[in-house]
């Protein structure tokens, strides 16, 4: 089975409709996929859909296509749906308009200590800025501070998947800015380990980064798949793809890497 369920398309930053996303996925033999829109009701942030009425376009589109597809492929709705402390939560009740199949909960910014919200993950420049800025230029309490507002989010909201969830280590090849081997990280990632299994949700094998070019590896690293792993987490494999050749992107090498759930749901059904 072929499925993937983090899929961007031009309704948020991705380059392409939805409706050419579902025709790349059938010519490349998925039988499953799932759009999942950068969603932030109430804040914009220039890539998120903000508005609720945006979200029932995107919920229209979404599901008419599932129609026009059926037979072919299982197409499901789902959200990105950002955490941004203070500003918009990736709870369930946020999107309750458009009632979405599986909602993927995941964090492009951190709150900083002086009430900065921080973007980490557009350049490696505006990451060491925000470091020097908002974090007296401490990589460690950065890394820290995101893991801590990971911790609030697993804990605090309902939603299905966890996405991308060492987003934090996006940059650390080409542009180094802490050692992953330091003891106070491997905490952080046992710290994070716990609190996502006590959430009971699912974690995304994530491939993104891949396909953008900034690791040779995963969401979650290997380390963080075998913390979670002991603790009885499970897996779904996606592709975080804004472009259609990026639709499988590593699946080839990931797909046997871990035993993975076949929907993204929490009631862990497989599609019918």
């Amino acid at each position: 089975m072929k499925r993937n369920f983090h899929t961007h398309t031009t309704w948020c930053d991705g380059r392409c409709t939805p409706a050419a996303m579902a025709a790349a996925a059938v010519e490349m033999g998925f039988d499953a996929l799932g759009f999942s829109s950068h969603a932030a009701p109430g804040w914009n942030d220039g890539v998120a859909i903000s508005t609720e009425e945006k979200l029932r376009a995107y919920a229209e589109d979404v599901r008419s296509l599932a129609a026009a597809r059926r037979g072919e492929i299982k197409i499901l709705l789902g959200v990105e749906a950002d955490y941004v402390p203070g500003r918009v939560t990736p709870d369930r009740s946020e999107y309750a308009a458009i009632s979405p199949d599986y909602a993927i909960g995941s964090m492009h910014y951190v709150a900083a200590p002086d009430g900065a919200i921080f973007a980490f993950d557009h350049t490696p420049e505006i990451l060491a800025n925000g470091i020097r800025d908002h974090f007296n230029g401490s990589a460690e309490a950065f890394v820290k501070a995101y893991f801590a507002q990971e911790r609030e989010m697993v804990s605090r909201f309902d939603f299905d998947v966890v996405g991308h969830p060492d987003l934090v280590r996006k940059f650390n090849v080409k542009h180094p800015y802490f050692d992953e081997s330091a003891a106070w990280y491997r905490d952080e990632l046992e710290a994070a380990a716990d609190a996502i299994a006590a959430s009971g949700k699912i974690v995304e094998v994530n491939t993104g980064a891949i396909s953008r070019g900034w690791l040779d590896d995963a969401y979650p690293s290997a380390r963080f798949r075998d913390a979670l792993r002991s603790r009885g987490v499970r897996f779904i494999l996606s592709s975080d793809a804004h472009f259609p050749q990026a639709l499988d992107c590593a699946f080839d090498r990931f797909a046997d890497a871990e035993e993975y759930l076949e929907s993204p749901l929490q009631q862990k059904k497989a599609i019918k």
